[in-house]
């Protein structure tokens, strides 16, 4: 009797033991039809008809953990296209732009890589996926490691964000639940300077981010040239728009007013961390500060 309480006791403390062990791995899914139901809906009504489905399907089962890098960016290249097709279909466009950053799922906690083809169609340059809460804590990502920033992107800040939402996506949540703009597009700086710009050694060998920061600095003045109060953005973006400083309002931007003094409204590269800013300053030392960062091309890269 003694034996068996024994072997009974051991037998708990084994069972325990096992279901203490932490788990490293946690499986992160999500409900994938709902990530392009908007877009049908869209579709539907700009009449695509059956394509709607068709296309939809393809598109959601790239979000399984089986899906290549790319193949998520070539399915929203698909609803882009049929888009086209449909005047131009702006909602279809927009909500396109939206899926292609959604997160995909992630069998080992890990992120996902990104895609480094260019997509086919233009509207969709600049936009990744986000990734999931859950798998950014690691720092890691699967895979062969080749994917791990998206195309002619220096770095995702902050970690696991896309152009549309500016923190990682809550474990199994919809993009489209969350936000209805899909965003400003990533920089492709990097990858392709604008013209009158170059690419070139930063002027401090501590601050290698400079170079980018005088180039996205120039890409936004180049923006804001034509930018006017009501345009579409970002809710809580910060720009300019008719040589004031404005910020997103509900989906639109409103401005607060010219710049006083003379000054007009830019953006203007940081000088100790990767970024920029917008505020009012005059176009000359504006200009000043955008070459200091070694670039050149003047306040908006074509100069």
């Amino acid at each position: 009797m003694v034996a068996f309480s024994s072997l009974v006791s051991v037998g708990l403390l084994v069972a325990t033991s096992a279901s203490a062990a932490p788990l490293h791995q946690k499986r992160i899914a999500q409900t994938i039809a709902d990530s392009t139901a908007k877009w049908v809906a869209a579709c539907q009504k700009a009449g695509g008809a059956e394509q709607c489905s068709t296309i939809s399907q393809t598109a959601f089962t790239t979000l399984l953990a089986a899906g290549k890098n790319c193949d998520q960016q070539d399915a929203a290249d698909q609803m882009v296209s049929l888009a086209k097709t449909l005047n131009n279909d702006p909602d279809m466009i927009s909500l396109a732009q939206i899926f292609v950053q959604q997160p995909r799922n992630a069998p080992d906690s890990l992120q996902v890589p990104y895609c480094q083809t260019a997509p086919k169609n233009p509207e969709l340059n600049g936009f990744f996926h986000c990734q999931f809460q859950g798998t950014v804590a690691s720092g890691k990502f699967s895979g062969d490691q080749t994917g791990n920033l998206p195309l002619g992107v220096s770095a995702v800040n902050p970690p696991g964000s896309c152009p549309a939402l500016n923190t990682p996506v809550t474990d199994g949540q919809q993009l489209n639940s969350i936000v209805s703009n899909p965003g400003k597009p990533a920089s492709a700086a990097a990858a392709a300077p604008k013209v009158g710009t170059r690419a070139v050694a930063s002027p401090d060998p501590s601050k290698p981010f400079l170079p980018d920061n005088g180039q996205q600095a120039q890409q936004l003045n180049a923006k804001f040239a034509t930018a006017k109060a009501g345009d579409a953005c970002q809710d809580g973006e910060q720009a300019c728009a008719d040589g004031a400083f404005a910020q997103c309002v509900a989906g639109k931007l409103v401005t607060s007013g010219p710049c006083a003094g003379g000054l007009t409204c830019v953006a203007l590269p940081l000088v100790n961390k990767a970024g920029t800013s917008v505020t009012c300053d005059t176009e000359a030392d504006a200009i000043a500060r955008i070459a200091a960062t070694g670039v050149s091309g003047g306040l908006t890269g074509s100069g």
